[in-house]
This record gives structure tokens, C-alpha cells and sequence, in this order.
């Protein structure tokens, strides 16, 4: 446990933000200088069968030592920051015995981590927590996850005394932009179930998933000389609003929370001539999923025959609902609680308002929930992880080892 906390510190160092306009993978040369760091110290606490491959997918084995035949099992993480907040010069700051107050990220400009707004906080007075500096994001989503799966496994072959089967560890690029299991070989892998180590707060266990998709509308507009424009001009700026004023207003991000779905726009261009808006549909529940979608081309449809034929769209699955592949083994869901209970920790079972790689892992083959790294506040400045509930991620890992062996 004494190597977690610098080698989380060590990881977060390392810029390793991806690209979603690139078409290389990974995504981001800076990927490559982690990735190959991880690799090394692999061998270096004692993993087996290291290998990384032409796109940075990592995978090692720790191989069993009991001396019956048991499943084999995995832990992922991914080693890829969000391309929505820098990660450049991440500047960590190590808050001790946290006395529940407001936290100063940054003087200069004056940014705070508070309480007040972040509720949270308040469960880990007393406790170590890992902040930025105001200035870049913290990167525990997911470079916690990857701490914890590798002191794990340096824990496991420093106590052979615990028993447990085969273990396999895969780290991945891309995550965050959708891209981390695309090129991720299951069968290679050669695991009956894993567990990514990717979700927040200490206890989350989680085997639902939104349903997600991406749609991007075009709109061809009519430019005409502004004076003489009536019956003659098509402003496509005009038809984007048009557009995002039929979608359901109730149903956004900013106004959803549990299993409810949402339309999140999350980019419009334009000018007269020509505009494009790009949002994600999002819904647990594929039939709903279905018609958000169906309703993306009914407004496309509608507006087509107020304006000549001007609208244009394509929507493109990116994952699917892992309950649907985990429910009939959900026994891997029972290990994962069971292991958390006898460590001390309260399992919080909720669905996941977002995805892992183990949403599209779980339709490849591989049943894939996913278990707390710890962290709070992903993609920004008010990122932060406590050191605690990063060491129970550590003991989680090796209880479901442990686990496992026994009851097989």
C-alpha cells in the first residue's frame, strides 16, 4: 500500500489526454509515454505474459496458485484523460486530516473547492484527499484505477498466502472518447468475467449503463442579400434553432438525474449558408433509446418539408446497456458486493449515467461491471480522490481474488 499514493502521483504527471478528431489509435502520441512506463513496472513487481500491442493496449497475468481449476478473471482500467479539460502539467495537491471546510485550489484565481457545493466532501473529514491546483484536471478517472489494479496485483504476489485463480489485467487508451474497447482483443484476454476499476465514489458497483448514440444534424441555409431576403433567404443558423427548440426541454443533463435519458448538445457551428449542431442521445432504456432516436428524424423530417429539403442528419450507435449481458451472470455482481461487505465498505448498486469500456466489453464477450477507483468531480478542476477510498479499491481487488478462488 505504501507505493499507491506515489505512483498515482507519478501517473498524473504524465499528459496522456485524447483526441476525438483523431483517427489513429491511440489517439494521442502523449498515450504512448504512459503506456510504456506501465508496461515496465509490470515486470517489475513480478506480472507475467506482459504484452502491449501496435495500438497501447496493455495485458498481464498473474497466474494462479491454488491448486484447483477456477475461473480466470480480470480488472481494466484506462489510461486516457478526458479531451474536455487539460491534462497538462497536472500540479496535485495532498491535503491531510481534511477538516471539512473550504479547500483553496488556486489563490491567484481564486478557486475553491468548497462543501457548500460539493456535498461529498463531507464524507471524508479526517481522511487524505488528492486535489488539483486549480489550473488542469486531476486524472483519477481513471490513473487511480490504474494504481489500485497494479498495488493490487504487487500485493497478491508479495502474499502468496492468499489464494486465488488466474488473473488477467488489460489497460486501455481512448476511453474517454468512446474508442477504448473498439480494438481490445477479448479473446486474447481469455478471461470468464472482469471488473473495470473506473467509477467514483467508494462502494459504487455498477452493471447498467446508458444506451448511448451520437447525431450530427447539418442544416443548408440560402444566403440573400438581407434587404430583399423576404420568401427568398434560408438561415441556417435560423433552422439549427428551430431544430433544438422541438427537442424535449425537459430532457437534458442539466435536468435529469437516476434512469432518465437526455439530449445533450454539445456543439453548434454555422452562419447563413450552412450549420451543424452534434449531440449525444442517452437512455437506459433501449425501447426509449430507440425513440429518441426515431426522434431526431421525425423533427428532421417535419422541418424538410417546411424548408425545401434543407435538413440533413446521422446518428451512430456507440454502446449499449451491459445489463442486458451481465444479469444472466450475475454472480459477478454477488462476488463484487460480497467482497466489498467483508472489507467494511457499504456497496452502492446504481446504474451508471455514462459508460465504461465494460458497456461494449460486456456485448464482445467479456461480462464487465464496474467498481469505485474513488475519485469525485471527473473532467475538470474541482477533481479530486481520497487517498482511503483509493487503498479500498486496493482491498476490494484482492477480496474478489480471493473470493473467487474459493468459491469455484
Amino acid at each position: 500500500m505504501k507505493k499507491l499514493l506515489p505512483r498515482f502521483l507519478e501517473y498524473v504527471s504524465i499528459d496522456t489526454q485524447s483526441d476525438p478528431n483523431s483517427k489513429t489509435t491511440p489517439s494521442t502520441k502523449k498515450q504512448w509515454t504512459l503506456a510504456k512506463k506501465l508496461v515496465l513496472e509490470l515486470h517489475q513487481i513480478g506480472m507475467q505474459e506482459v504484452s502491449i500491442d501496435e495500438h497501447a493496449y496493455i495485458m498481464a497475468t498473474l497466474p494462479s496458485n491454488i491448486g484447483k481449476e477456477v475461473p480466470t478473471i480480470g480488472f481494466i482500467s484506462h489510461f486516457d484523460t478526458t479531451p474536455d479539460f487539460t491534462g497538462f502539467k497536472v500540479k496535485p495537491k495532498i491535503i491531510e486530516n481534511y477538516d471539512g471546510g473550504d479547500i483553496v485550489l488556486n489563490t491567484t484565481k481564486n478557486i475553491v473547492l468548497s462543501p457548500d457545493y460539493f456535498e461529498d466532501l463531507l464524507q471524508y473529514q479526517g481522511q487524505t484527499l488528492i486535489t488539483t491546483d486549480g489550473t488542469t484536471l486531476l486524472g483519477a478517472d481513471d490513473k487511480a484505477g490504474i494504481a489500485e489494479i497494479i498495488t493490487a496485483m504487487e500485493y497478491l504476489i508479495q502474499h502468496p498466502e492468499i489464494k486465488h485463480g488466474k488473473i488477467r489485467i488489460g489497460f486501455t487508451p481512448d476511453e474517454e472518447i468512446g474508442r477504448g474497447a473498439h480494438k481490445f482483443d477479448v479473446e486474447k484476454f481469455d478471461a470468464e468475467w472482469a471488473y473495470t476499476i473506473d467509477g467514483s465514489q467508494v462502494g459504487e458497483l455498477e452493471y447498467e449503463n446508458f444506451n448511448a448514440a451520437g447525431a450530427k444534424v447539418i442544416f443548408k441555409g440560402k444566403s440573400v442579400h438581407p434587404g430583399y431576403a423576404k420568401n427568398k433567404m434560408i438561415n441556417a443558423i435560423g433552422l439549427a434553432n428551430d431544430f433544438l427548440s422541438l427537442l424535449p426541454q425537459r430532457e437534458k443533463p442539466e435536468t435529469t438525474e437516476g434512469i432518465e435519458g437526455f439530449f445533450h448538445v454539445h456543439q453548434i457551428k454555422g452562419d447563413i449558408e450552412h450549420a451543424e449542431i452534434e449531440l449525444i442521445i442517452r437512455d437506459h432504456d433501449r425501447e426509449h433509446f430507440q425513440a429518441r432516436k426515431d426522434l431526431i428524424a421525425n423533427i428532421t423530417e417535419k422541418l424538410n418539408k417546411k424548408y425545401e429539403n434543407c435538413v440533413s442528419f446521422e446518428v451512430n450507435d456507440q454502446y449499449f446497456n451491459m445489463k442486458e449481458k451481465i444479469e444472466p451472470a450475475f454472480h459477478i455482481v454477488e462476488i463484487a458486493e460480497e467482497a466489498m461487505i467483508q472489507i467494511g465498505i457499504e456497496p452502492i448498486i446504481k446504474p451508471i449515467r455514462g459508460g465504461t469500456d465494460g458497456s461494449q466489453l460486456s456485448f464482445m464477450g467479456l461480462p464487465c461491471p464496474n467498481i469505485f477507483a474513488g475519485g469525485h468531480n471527473f473532467h475538470g478542476k474541482y477533481e479530486y480522490v481520497p487517498l482511503e477510498s483509493m487503498q479500498k479499491a486496493v482491498e476490494t481487488i484482492v477480496k474478489i481474488c480471493e473470493l473467487t478462488g474459493e468459491k469455484f
